[in-house]
């Protein structure tokens, strides 16, 4: 596959943190763990730098589904749930893909994915439109391999892998599509790559937390408190000693973080690595570049995603 080769200046243009409110679609496995309907309601509450064009449902694969289609329609229904209790059904929702790619690189045709590049293709030249992916990248690779043109009218804010320094690189949303993984990896797409592992990773809350910022903020701050619950008592089980100092990654926030504040996601410029068969970074400073973020700031984010919630 042949992809367009954007000019450097042109890349590194499309990489600087925006300057204005930006158009965005949002893709994700929002019925995986618990940290996409955060990201889900962070996102909708950020109205004055994101402006939220639709939602896509990414496939998952894990204990909660049956299939990576049954993760993609359970994360669909999800979806719906969410923007429901806020009464903002009115935002579209298109289903994703029912499968990852194949070593072929044929694209799995979906909604999801000819939005994509409809709406990608309908985007201005100077007013890319943002594609926010915290889940695994199926749809957005799909859309690129449809119409690789695309890659010259989106940016791709993407949760994915883990740290350039880290051992391996078995994050969940990279680890379960290898192929899409690399098509964004190596397609020249202009991406913000957010790490897992040693980066996301001290995005952490716990119940007390929430209870004291977000309980009783309306049926939205309730539901997200009661799915952190239910994660929680799911995972700890009978485990008095664990419940006492439990605290959960809601890895999903960052995304939203970067664009509402570029000084809480620190982040610099750097060749796009290579992902292997056994997924471990390489590198190579031939390749194009990307903007990787190697740091959050946790408080800053927690801070006002509880500040936008208290004030609804």
């Amino acid at each position: 596959m042949k992809f367009p080769v954007l000019t450097e200046e042109k890349l590194i243009s499309r990489l600087n943190y925006p300057k204005n409110k930006i158009r965005a679609v949002m893709d994700t496995d929002t019925y995986n763990e618990t940290d996409d309907q955060f990201a889900v309601v962070y996102a909708l509450e950020s109205s004055d730098k994101i402006e939220i064009e639709a939602f896509y449902a990414a496939p998952f694969h894990n204990e909660l589904s049956s299939s990576p289609k049954d993760g993609m329609e359970k994360s669909y229904d999800e979806l719906q749930k969410i923007l429901k209790m806020q009464n903002k059904d009115s935002f579209p929702i298109y289903k994703g893909s029912d499968r990852y790619l194949s070593e072929d690189n044929n694209p799995v045709d979906s909604d999801a994915a000819r939005d994509l590049v409809e709406r990608a293709l309908n985007s201005p030249d100077d007013d890319p439109l943002y594609v926010i992916a915290i889940g695994a990248i199926t749809n957005i690779a799909s859309a690129i391999l449809m119409e690789p043109k695309i890659i010259e009218k989106i940016v791709v804010i993407w949760l994915g892998g883990h740290a350039l320094h880290w051992s391996n690189t078995k994050e969940f949303n990279l680890f379960q599509d290898l192929y899409s993984s690399r098509t964004i990896l190596d397609s020249g797409v202009p991406l913000v790559l957010i790490p897992c592992e040693g980066v996301t990773s001290h995005l952490t809350t716990t119940s007390s937390e929430l209870r004291d910022n977000i309980k009783n903020s309306g049926e939205i701050g309730n539901y997200l408190y009661e799915t952190f619950e239910r994660y929680r008592n799911d995972k700890l089980g009978n485990d008095d000693n664990s419940s006492i100092a439990y605290s959960k990654v809601i890895w999903d926030l960052a995304p939203i973080g970067f664009l509402n504040n570029k000084n809480w996601t620190p982040s610099y410029l750097t060749h796009s690595p290579i992902l292997s068969e056994d997924f471990r970074w390489s590198f190579d400073s031939n390749r194009h570049f990307i903007r990787y973020v190697y740091n959050v700031k946790r408080d800053e984010i927690f801070g006002d995603m509880f500040s936008k919630l208290t004030l609804k």
